[in-house]
């Protein structure tokens, strides 16, 4: 099978979240699976100085935007541990700029200019780069377009007109909402800009034109694909999704455990472990954690760590809530790795001045640290509002080290809360809670900390069902080629001209 992936992001060329972990490692699993995995993305200028080679390909072209002519080229470059091609978009008027999507806080004034221009070069590069593509998987809002384009111009056109497409929403609150007259730019008939299709609410909306014109839809965990069909978090977009219901699906994204397991991870500094090994690895991590961020080597006491984007939809509403009386109250530490508002800064330092001994903060990211962090926790906690997917947790999972979670999205699609029950029939692996505020967070750490001290023969069964669970990219691979393979076989209730 020949697919395309259209995207803004992919490791190792640029990435601001998941949908570049995504798109850096499922063509990947797909290649090694025997398929044709082809990636095109824009050259930013994070792409072009990521240390990957890349070559010009020759080819020039040029496409509409407006009223306008934009040339462009494509460069040429592969995916790490693999020969899947990655195609660049190049047009350094749009992508030569420090970051990818906005600057100083500001989204970029051109970008319905940027994603128009980079969805009809992706189309572009199927004739021109002989890549006898035979289903594009568009992924997120800067992809929305493409649809669209093979459902109105391109109708009829070979060999548009045996493809077929699948839009992957990797967070609905990310939209590509524009002004209704950047429409023009587009050069798509304004009989399309209706509230059925491309209109929401007076503008123009790319996710909804990706999901109105797509002939498959799906999300990154199941239970987000149930959720967005809903207020509050549908986003405004529940209405069609309700509508292409029969079209939707949920798919966990997977785990690279070439890069996530403590059996083989290059960061632990030496200390590696895995199931045979399991007590005296994650006590040395743990010590050699403590070391590291100047917390006291105490064994016997629960480590908790949040590591992230320090923001409300990750929850530290409610952890700024609760942190400061389990400091004052319980014999915890805690570690905190990310950076985000600023005000959530100013109470982390704080914390960490006046409880440097229960309290350790770093303000900023480092990967290297994250996987010392996942390795010498004793529990994981991701309170988050909601979350498409997360992947913390799953790592979290691979390293011992038990995850607490707001049962949401793809958390609740991973983590089983212990109960008796759960525990007997050993799927439990961690703990969970429904309500969203602080009083049902606190219960959930509770119980946590109460098993991980008083009850060592459960936890220790927590921690060992979840090293033995696969989250890799493997299973995740066959669940996409079943979606691949139904999207082909043609029914589909997309919009049409």
């Amino acid at each position: 099978m020949k697919i395309l992936f259209t995207t803004s992001e992919a490791v190792p060329f640029c990435k601001t979240g998941g949908l570049g972990d995504v798109c850096g490692s499922l063509p990947l699993e797909l290649a090694r699976l025997g398929h044709q995995p082809v990636v095109i993305l824009p050259a930013f200028r994070q792409a072009l100085n990521c240390g990957r080679p890349v070559e010009p390909t020759g080819i020039r072209f040029e496409v509409p935007i407006g009223r306008k002519m934009v040339p462009g080229t494509f460069l040429r470059s592969s995916l790490p541990g693999g020969d899947v091609p990655v195609y660049l978009v190049h047009q350094p008027q749009y992508y030569d700029r420090a970051e990818l999507y906005r600057e100083n806080g500001q989204d970029y004034k051109d970008n319905c200019e940027r994603f128009v221009f980079f969805c009809r070069a992706a189309l572009e590069a199927i004739p021109l780069l002989g890549l006898g593509t035979e289903l594009v998987h568009c992924h997120d809002w800067t992809s929305g377009l493409v649809p669209a384009y093979l459902k109105t111009e391109l109708a009829g056109v070979p060999p548009f007109d045996s493809l077929r497409s699948l839009m992957t929403i990797h967070n609905i609150a990310y939209q590509g909402n524009f002004w209704h007259w950047d429409m023009e730019l587009t050069g798509i008939d304004w009989k399309y800009f209706n509230w059925r299709q491309m209109e929401f609410y007076g503008n123009l909306s790319f996710l909804k034109t990706g999901i109105s014109f797509a002939d498959a839809l799906n999300t990154v965990s199941p239970r987000y694909a149930q959720e967005i069909q809903s207020a509050p978090l549908g986003c405004g977009l529940e209405g069609i999704l309700q509508q292409r219901h029969d079209d939707l699906f949920g798919i966990m994204n997977g785990v690279d455990y070439s890069e996530w397991n403590p059996e083989i991870d290059s960061h632990l500094n030496g200390n590696n472990y895995g199931a045979n090994n399991l007590a005296a690895g994650k006590q040395a991590c743990k010590a050699a954690l403590q070391r590291e961020m100047g917390l006291p080597e105490v064994a016997d006491q629960p480590l908790i760590a949040l590591i992230g984007r320090l923001a409300d939809q990750k929850g530290f509403d409610l952890v700024a809530q609760l942190i400061p009386q389990w400091v004052a109250n319980s014999n915890a530490q805690w570690v905190i790795l990310g950076t985000g508002e600023y005000h959530y800064h100013e109470l982390f330092w704080r914390l960490a001045e006046q409880n440097p001994e229960k309290v350790a903060v770093k303000l900023g990211f480092a990967n290297d640290l994250a996987h010392r962090i996942e390795a010498g926790a004793d529990m994981f906690l991701m309170p988050s509002r909601y979350e498409p997917c997360g992947l913390n947790q799953l790592y979290s999972l691979k390293y011992g080290t038990v995850p607490v979670v707001h049962a949401t999205g793809g958390l609740a699609d991973s983590i089983t809360n212990l109960t008796d029950d759960s525990l007997a029939a050993g799927k439990a692996n961690g703990f969970s809670f429904d309500t969203y505020d602080v009083t049902a967070l606190a219960d959930a750490l509770h119980r946590a900390c109460h098993t991980y001290v008083n009850n060592r023969p459960v936890w220790d069964q927590l921690v060992r069902t979840g090293m033995q669970q696969d989250w890799s990219w493997t299973h995740s691979a066959h669940e996409y080629l079943q979606l691949y393979s139904r999207t082909l076989s043609g029914a589909t209730n997309a919009a049409r001209g």
